[in-house]
């Protein structure tokens, strides 16, 4: 049996595995997407002559105008770029948040107001936000159109309105009272300080303006000038700790992306740190490989994938923003130590997590929102946006239509401290300045001489284990519908329990899992959004899925040949 790893993981600078002809070129493009709306913006965008990259920024700017929800120009994310060509080449754009400069690891020492948790909620809890720079970014360097161009459909959104949607109603009620808190936030977000009425439209003017400054100055629209001045009088006035020197120094960063070889000639590009997520899918492919998971029955099958995702989820702790603190990847790759950890799982028992070696646990925060794009060049992005909880900070910068996140809740407030979510705080992921937060988005390629997928998903702490549930119906053999719609299950490591949405398991499986020695708990709604996509290069067709779980959309557009 062939390992699904080699002996060389981690960040491969070498040549590609799969190396393609100038004639292999996708029949069409395609846009997958969270909100139909978004979906649209890049298909227009790619039809007026741009490419996977300009369809991104139209895109990722449509989403924020759509989902305020779940990401926003107050926001940020990673962006995993696949340049066409005879060798594709791979980027990983990083445009996580920052902690603003006079940040701190004792700052959420104090409790805020009665009511507000400081790290979540109001303006001292927003970090630098790097989407409008990762969309400057993309458009100069990657780019064929002017950014005004790949803007416009979401400036468009932004002022004629979008749709209210059941979706948008159900993630209000889950902060409504904090935005209540904030009058800019409960003026533009909501109607009467109540949740919006269904199909009436929530119009953005001030977001719009915006926009067509960053159309206009690219990254200095936002960073500087007019936009800069709103935000920062808006976040300090409310006893945020921003200054005008925390924007100007905000830039993205491309890093080497974290690729491992697969079986069968295929080869994973995924997300390298301030993401987590990428060497936990390593890690949890690199396991099941080595026990033979496609062998097993469903009920064992079920079982060493949990056992895998329990030890990879363990290793997390151990990461942080590799521009301020070690990440030790070459250990936590090295196949020695991948096969010692799948030795260690027993397949007639569950291993509780207090019994393994402690390391230290991490923090992490919830929602994002993912999309995928190729052009019938074969560019492709894989992307993950977000502003944290939903509405973020639920805090509006006046005058700017900008709603910050409130990503400083996923930095470790103290290194025994849990957030929202349980997860425990980590010595590598403390709160400094200028720090990125560790991150669970993790988007990913799968590619070989034959095909490039991709796939991601919103869901904070839960996106590593969906995006490796959705990997295992590909190499599974199993139709691109069901990679996106596969019932979910989930373990971290700690707390030592085993979510599961309803109806993932039988209830013979769950007498199974129970014997075995697992916790469950069922979320008791489903969770995700899963975005993926397939490239045959033999045929040329191209096919995506969008989870049915959420409102998103896939569709293709054919151009004649250039």
């Amino acid at each position: 049996m062939r390992p699904l790893l080699s002996l060389f993981v981690g960040l491969l600078l070498c040549s590609s595995l799969h190396a393609e002809t100038p004639v292999q070129r996708p029949q069409h493009a395609l846009v997958a997407s969270a909100h139909p709306a978004a979906t649209v913006a890049g298909l227009e965008t790619l039809a007026a002559g741009g490419n996977a990259f300009d369809a991104a920024v139209a895109v990722a700017a449509a989403l924020a105008v759509a989902e305020p929800y779940g990401s926003g120009l107050g926001g940020g994310g990673f962006f995993l770029l696949r340049e066409a060509g005879t060798t594709p080449r791979y980027r990983f754009v990083d445009a996580r948040e920052r902690a603003p400069l006079k940040a701190h690891a004792s700052m959420y020492a104090t409790p805020g107001k009665a009511g507000q948790a400081p790290s979540l909620d109001g303006a001292l809890a927003a970090a630098i936000p790097g989407l409008p720079a990762a969309l400057a970014h993309l458009s100069q360097r990657y780019g064929k159109l002017a950014l005004r161009d790949s803007l416009y459909p979401a400036q468009r959104l932004a002022r004629d309105g979008i749709g209210i949607d059941a979706l948008y109603r159900e993630r209000v009620s889950w902060r409504l009272k904090a935005m209540q808190a904030d009058p800019e936030t409960a003026r533009i977000f909501l109607s009467d300080n109540q949740a919006p009425a269904e199909h009436s439209l929530l119009r953005q003017p001030e977001l719009a303006s915006t926009l067509q400054r960053l159309a206009d100055h690219g990254h200095a629209g936002f960073y500087s000038g007019r936009t800069a001045d709103l935000l920062v009088r808006a976040v300090q006035a409310a006893g945020g700790i921003w200054t005008h020197k925390d924007l100007t120094d905000y830039r993205v960063i491309e890093r080497q992306p974290l690729r491992a070889k697969l079986q069968d000639g295929r080869e994973l590009i995924t997300a390298p740190p301030p993401s987590a997520g990428g060497v936990a899918l390593i890690q949890s492919l690199a396991m099941l490989q080595q026990l033979n998971w496609r062998k097993a029955d469903t009920l064992t099958r079920d079982h060493l994938v949990i056992e895998s995702l329990r030890r990879a989820y363990r290793d997390r702790g151990l990461l942080g923003d590799p521009d301020q603190v070690r990440n030790p990847l070459a250990s936590l790759l090295a196949p020695a130590y991948l096969q010692q950890l799948a030795r260690s799982i027993d397949r007639q028992k569950a291993t509780p997590s207090s019994s393994l070696p402690p390391a230290t646990a991490w923090h992490e925060g919830q929602h994002t929102t993912h999309f995928t794009v190729i052009d019938q060049a074969g560019n492709a992005v894989s992307a993950t946006l977000s502003i944290n909880l939903p509405f973020g900070a639920a805090f509006t910068a006046k005058g700017s239509g900008v709603l910050l996140n409130n990503e400083m809740d996923d930095f470790a407030k103290a290194v025994d401290e849990q957030n929202a979510y349980g997860l425990t705080g980590s010595q590598a992921n403390l709160i400094a300045p200028g720090k990125r937060p560790l991150s669970s988005m993790t988007p990913s390629f799968v590619e070989s001489a034959g095909e490039l997928s991709s796939f991601g998903t919103p869901g904070g702490s839960r996106i590593p284990s969906m995006v490796l549930l959705g990997i295992l119906e590909y190499l599974d053999g199993q139709p691109i519908e069901r990679w996106a719609t596969r019932p979910r299950f989930h373990h971290q490591y700690l707390p030592d329990v085993l979510e599961y949405e309803p109806a993932t398991f039988s209830s013979q499986e769950k007498a199974g899992l129970l014997r075995l020695g697992h916790q469950l708990q069922s979320t008791n709604r489903r969770y995700g959004n899963l975005q993926v996509l397939r490239w045959n290069k033999q045929s040329g067709a191209v096919e995506g899925a969008s989870d049915p779980r959420g409102l998103g959309r896939a569709d293709t557009l054919a151009l004649p040949p250039q």
